[in-house]
């Protein structure tokens, strides 16, 4: 076990070019992909890969009212403010933008009132 360990540790001191050295190497020795040894190495080798930022803006788009259209007509407008009119023509439209912008928790929040109401919704 401590040998093994002793690998990780090296392995992980490893750059990203010298992982995909290894992993070529190691698929023309073995005539196997090396690919989760890459994947492991890589990030590990100090910071060279970018990191995939998260998504913190989201538009929350309503795509159905899930037969339960007068309540979620009622949510709507809750959510919105828009008037009557308004936010049956939203519901009766759909798929269409419920609120744009918005971040996570909000997104969320609405996702979960509309759905209680029975409507369905999208984050984007």
């Amino acid at each position: 076990m401590a040998d093994i360990a002793k690998l990780v540790e090296e392995l992980s001191k490893l750059t990203v070019l010298e992982a995909a050295e290894l992993a070529t190497a190691l698929e023309e020795e073995w005539g196997v992909s090396a690919a989760a040894a890459v994947a492991v190495a890589g990030p590990a080798g100090g910071g060279d890969a970018p990191v995939a930022e998260e998504k913190d803006e989201f538009d929350v788009i309503l795509t159905g009212d899930g037969g339960k259209k007068i309540q979620v007509i009622k949510e709507v407008r809750a959510i919105t403010g828009l008037g009557l009119t308004e936010a049956k023509g939203l519901v009766e439209g759909a798929p269409k933008p419920l609120k744009e912008g918005v971040n996570k928790a909000e997104a969320e929040e609405i996702k979960g009132k509309i759905e209680a109401a029975g409507g369905t919704v999208e984050l984007k």
